[in-house]
């Protein structure tokens, strides 16, 4: 869990999902009309981020009816959600497992005690015989929280932070579309 969750920490940091510079660059030529199809192309190759990516799918279809070329960005756009969310699911399986394993080692501990009070009649009432079974569930059900509660925070933090790249990545795509669109350049 920690190992995946500094991984998605760096991979989904918003200057590299989504560089400002690249973006605000990008647009600003594309508003001045001082970009063509193969230098806009060039210019998101060479970037390299989630952004740029969604970009070049849209510029591939520079001059095409708007309908197009926003089916371009989502096609293009569901490859990089793919990605940004890669490794989610290992949060929500630890936080959903983490518990269960909690419950597997009380069962354990019950049964311990149980077994020891099967096994010698004089341990009822006896705390001090009865204390390491009991010990078992307790920490097994701790560490299981321990694990799972960290887990699923990080989970949702992560995909909060996923969610909120997209809707910024969707409304910047948005943009390109109709800068470049057919109906654009006819207006132009």
């Amino acid at each position: 869990t920690l190992a995946y969750g500094l991984e998605r920490l760096v991979v989904l940091r918003r200057r590299r999902v989504i560089p400002k510079d690249f973006v605000k660059r990008f647009l600003s030529h594309l508003e001045q009309g001082q970009l063509d199809r193969a230098r806009a192309l060039k210019l998101c190759e060479d970037n390299g981020s989630p952004i740029a990516d969604i970009f070049a799918h849209a510029v591939r279809k520079w001059g095409k009816p708007a309908v197009e070329i926003e089916q371009a960005v989502i096609d293009g756009g569901e490859r990089q959600v793919a990605h940004l969310r890669k490794n989610l699911r290992v949060f929500n399986g630890v936080g959903s497992i983490g518990p269960l394993l909690g419950l597997l080692g009380t069962t354990i501990g019950m049964i311990q005690c149980f077994n020891e009070i099967a096994g010698n009649a004089a341990a009822m009432g006896k705390a001090r015989q009865l204390a390491g079974g009991i010990g078992v569930a307790l920490t097994t059900t701790a560490g299981g929280l321990c694990v799972a509660i960290p887990a699923m925070v990080l989970y949702m933090y992560l995909i909060g932070r996923v969610d909120s790249l997209v809707a910024e990545m969707d409304g910047l795509s948005q943009k390109v579309v109709d800068l470049i669109s057919a109906e654009a350049l006819a207006a132009a």
